[in-house]
């Protein structure tokens, strides 16, 4: 398995600083990966009793049957991980408040192209940093995967996140949690939080936005574009007209399933 670096934040020493009312169903936050895992869990953390918060493991299906109390209704948590749509998750997550998390997938090609190039991520994909790999050859791989040693992106979004469509999840856009955050003292940012809120399970506090801009500080998020350490600049800040005609090929239907059109 890959090892990811991360540094420690302190959201569980500013969490003391807010009054916490307790859960009273526990919450999972499900997000495809590289989609803004960090934002939106340290977001919510600033909501949640740290008592109710599972810090052991992002929860996963390998994980999952030695982590089922994150996700028991006698003792609620709050818990976040990458979830795969099976038999057994959707068993354990069927009394539990299930936000689900996405990117658009033209975005999320560079993202997770990034994350591959950045010493943060060290597994058996470390030769991708080498230059003999040009930026286009790169792009493609984190859309149609690298046989026997990364998954495509039609998989990843299959299974983490069009699978789970019709069922009683409430998902959320990367790109909405950004754009509300950059708004914040506006109507429209209000009630998009107050709706993420309601959808937990959690009361709205006056004080929500105070705690929503600690959370979303980059610097608390190891994952942040802003904190890997990387050499970015061989990638375009916008994925180029001819990658963007091959997510369609490899994955038709799939941006406007999710809202993107």
């Amino acid at each position: 398995m890959p090892r990811i670096t991360m540094k420690q934040d302190n959201l569980n020493a500013r969490n003391a600083e807010f009054e916490q009312v307790p859960l009273k169903q526990p919450v999972f936050l499900n997000s495809v990966p590289k989609c803004g895992t960090h934002l939106i869990r340290n977001i919510m953390r600033m909501f949640v009793p740290l008592d109710q918060q599972y810090h052991a493991t992002f929860l996963q299906i390998p994980n999952l049957r030695s982590h089922l109390p994150a996700l028991s209704p006698a003792a609620p948590k709050l818990s976040w991980g990458h979830m795969l749509f099976s038999d057994d998750s959707s068993m354990v997550l069927h009394p539990v408040r299930h936000i689900l998390l996405v990117r658009d997938p033209y975005d999320w090609v560079l993202a997770r192209a990034r994350f591959f190039l950045s010493e943060n991520f060290d597994g058996a994909l470390s030769h991708l940093r080498n230059e003999a790999i040009t930026p286009e050859a790169l792009m493609n791989m984190m859309i149609f995967g690298i046989h026997g040693k990364a998954p495509t992106l039609n998989e990843i979004f299959t299974f983490n996140a069009a699978a789970w469509q019709g069922t009683d999840v409430r998902m959320y856009r990367y790109e909405d949690i950004v754009s509300n955050l950059k708004d914040l003292n506006s109507l429209r940012a209000e009630k998009f939080f107050a709706q993420l809120l309601t959808d937990c399970g959690i009361p709205v506090p006056d004080d929500w936005r105070e705690r929503v801009i600690i959370g979303s500080d980059k610097a608390q998020s190891s994952t942040s574009r802003d904190n890997l350490n990387v050499d970015d600049t061989r990638l375009p800040n916008e994925l180029p007209d001819a990658q963007k005609q091959l997510v369609e090929f490899a994955a038709p239907g799939l941006r406007a399933l999710l809202g993107y059109t």
